[in-house]
């Protein structure tokens, strides 16, 4: 396994971009009878009001153009039975679109999701499998491989080929993610101190500014001083918005608040 493993990794690395690992990913898909590939990566997998975020970073390969204006720009991702399970587990799994099968995503098909399930039908993306990637950070990915047309006898191919997909979309995703930047990503590149982290950190676990005073041992002025100055660095408005976007920069200092 780590000699299958190995090779893998040297196939992606030896492409530079991440377009080109993504297009090695989806020639090693179709290998394994897959025949579209989607790959979406989020900072966060919830918003803070708990809805699911809208990926940072969506990319495809021979699915309809216009998927990713209806997942990105109108919300679908949000309303992705894909996604709601893919953000509970992380399990390899199997869905479908087909009514008369039943899958892990079942439960999610709704009059909510209807109009995921309707785009999806209607493109003929009827089953598939998807691996979901949580990072310890809070950082979350999901490859999928699309099998298009009738479902008859897809379950038993698609859960043959099961465990190598999984197998080749973490290999994959560790090589795409070693490509990541604020640009690629859409985000400009902010460097913050370590004292505006820390109170960045603080205010992300609901402390107000005379508790975090009291935990760094500074006075209020001070705090008050590192977290708007950390806001106007991110160009947030107000200190919500700053936590939201330091955490999606991920700049937020995980030492100092898993002791909180």
């Amino acid at each position: 396994m780590p000699d299958v493993i190995s090779a893998m990794t040297d196939l992606f690395l030896r492409r530079e971009t991440l377009d080109e690992r993504v297009d090695e990913a989806f020639t090693a898909m179709r290998g394994l009878g897959f025949e579209g590939l989607i790959y979406d990566y989020t900072p966060r997998s919830s918003h803070l009001a708990g809805e699911v975020e809208i990926p940072s970073l969506l990319k495809l390969r021979n699915v309809a153009d216009d998927m990713a204006d209806y997942w990105c720009e109108r919300g679908y991702f949000r309303i992705d039975p894909v996604q709601r399970l893919a953000i509970r587990t992380t399990v390899p799994f199997f869905w479908t679109y087909d009514a008369g099968v039943e899958t892990r995503i079942s439960r999610f098909l709704t009059d909510d999701t209807k109009p995921v399930c309707d785009y999806l039908r209607d493109h003929g993306m009827m089953a598939g499998v998807t691996v979901p990637v949580h990072m310890p950070g809070g950082d979350y990915a999901t490859v999928t491989g699309v099998r298009f047309g009738t479902c008859r006898g897809i379950r038993e191919e698609a859960l043959s080929a099961l465990a190598d997909f999984a197998l080749l979309a973490q290999v994959f995703h560790e090589a795409a993610f070693d490509l990541f930047d604020h640009t690629i990503l859409g985000m400009p590149p902010v460097r913050l101190t370590e004292r505006e982290c820390e109170c960045l950190t603080y205010s992300s676990h609901g402390l107000s500014a005379k508790e975090i005073a009291r935990v760094i041992d500074r006075s209020v002025p001070t705090v008050v001083m590192h977290l708007n100055s950390a806001a106007r660095k991110l160009g947030a408005r107000n200190r919500t918005q700053a936590v939201v976007k330091a955490a999606q920069l991920r700049l937020l200092d995980r030492g100092s608040a898993y002791q909180l």
